[in-house]
């Protein structure tokens, strides 16, 4: 494809917003119109990116090339197959879609169809995480901290499916392998759905990993810990920054003897030990574009007919795994009662129901 690529943006909330921003000033793209069902809102940011405000995507069949789908994600699964099915690529914010069925439909569609499917899982494109990619290889533990104020935002999902997904994206892309087993507990704070959750997930190759997420959080947090046979990387997504530490000889061959030291020598590598033997670089990036840099490799991946950094099956697999978090938070028992409450609302179970034994009575009797 050598022309211009035709771009749409449906949904103009804050990251609609923000996707029309992008292609408005994309090389080679012209954005062709902002969709939402809200006037006010599609006028504003059609005014902005100066293009068309419409209320109807499906008035742009055959006038686009592509699409970003930044709606709400119970809409996800309905506009992107509609778009697909008419040879629409699509760039479709994260989660994928509400469900994994959903998100099986519409890889399965894409495939089928030979359409670009992205989903915007934007930390693929911080500067530390992609540096840090190579000296992580084959992790032996990972965790991970991410938390916001409450922003009255994403309100329709919880904090596994808002905040923690982009996290389980990035450590499926570290651990490559099957998760095995998955143990969570969250809790609501504000609204119907649990605000505050960790996650330990046990992967079929021996790595675990440790997430949590909070959005309803004093202070923001955004990082990562990545502990492997050869080292460990610390990742802040916020500042940018990457530290590395690689043990030495010494200590990967075993061959420091702790119960060997004398005093001399203890009182020595108190004061050399982390230099000579766990020396750490640090590095610090540039700010970047995240959103820009989607939005490119998205129109890259239309151009070339290559794999975009984040494929639909990867955005697939990320919401697979939350699903078995948010299913095992909402089991997960306050106190050993067998009628206590359980789930991210503290809900009291009822006690269960036994049928009625001709010896009941008695029973009732008796205790009486």
């Amino acid at each position: 494809m050598t022309e211009r690529l035709k771009v749409a943006v449906i949904g103009a909330g804050r990251l609609g917003r923000f996707h029309a921003q992008k292609f408005a000033h994309a090389d080679g793209v012209d954005l062709i119109a902002v969709v939402d069902p809200v006037a006010a809102s599609r006028e504003r940011v059609a005014a902005e990116c100066g293009c068309r405000a419409m209320a109807e995507y499906a008035d742009l069949f055959g006038q686009i090339d592509a699409a970003v789908v930044a709606s709400p994600t119970k809409t996800h699964h309905a506009i992107g197959m509609d778009l697909i099915e008419h040879g629409i690529h699509v760039l479709v914010e994260k989660p994928i879609c509400a469900s994994v069925r959903e998100a099986d439909e519409l890889v399965s569609a894409a495939e089928r169809r030979g359409v670009v499917l992205q989903v915007g899982h934007v930390e693929r494109f911080n500067p530390a995480f992609c540096e840090a990619l190579p000296c992580a290889v084959a992790p032996k533990y990972i965790e991970v901290l991410r938390a916001a104020p409450f922003t009255f935002r994403s309100t329709d999902v919880g904090v596994v499916l808002d905040l923690m997904i982009h996290d389980l994206d990035l450590v499926l892309t570290l651990a490559k392998s099957p998760v095995r087993r998955v143990e969570a507990i969250g809790t609501a704070v504000v609204g119907r759905k649990e605000d505050v959750a960790n996650a330990r997930l046990e992967f079929d190759n021996g790595c675990v990993a440790s997430l949590s997420a909070s959005r309803v959080s004093y202070l923001a947090a955004r990082r990562m810990q990545v502990w492997t046979a050869e080292g460990f990387a610390g990742i802040d997504f916020a500042a940018r920054s990457l530290c590395l530490v690689r043990p030495s000889e010494t200590l990967l061959r075993r061959e420091f003897d702790l119960d060997a030291l004398t005093a001399d020598e203890v009182a020595y590598w108190q004061e050399t030990f982390a230099q000579e033997h766990l020396p750490c670089t640090t590095q610090s990036f540039d700010a970047v574009d995240a959103l820009a840099l989607e939005c490119e490799d998205f129109v890259n991946a239309v151009r070339t007919g290559r794999a975009p950094r984040v494929s639909g099956e990867a955005g697939r697999n990320a919401l697979a795994v939350a699903e078995q978090i948010v299913a095992s938070l909402a089991e997960h028992a306050w106190n050993d009662a067998t009628s206590g409450r359980v789930g991210p609302k503290h809900q009291v179970v009822p006690p269960p129901h036994f049928p009625l034994s001709p010896v009941a009575p008695t029973m009732r009797r008796a205790a009486g």
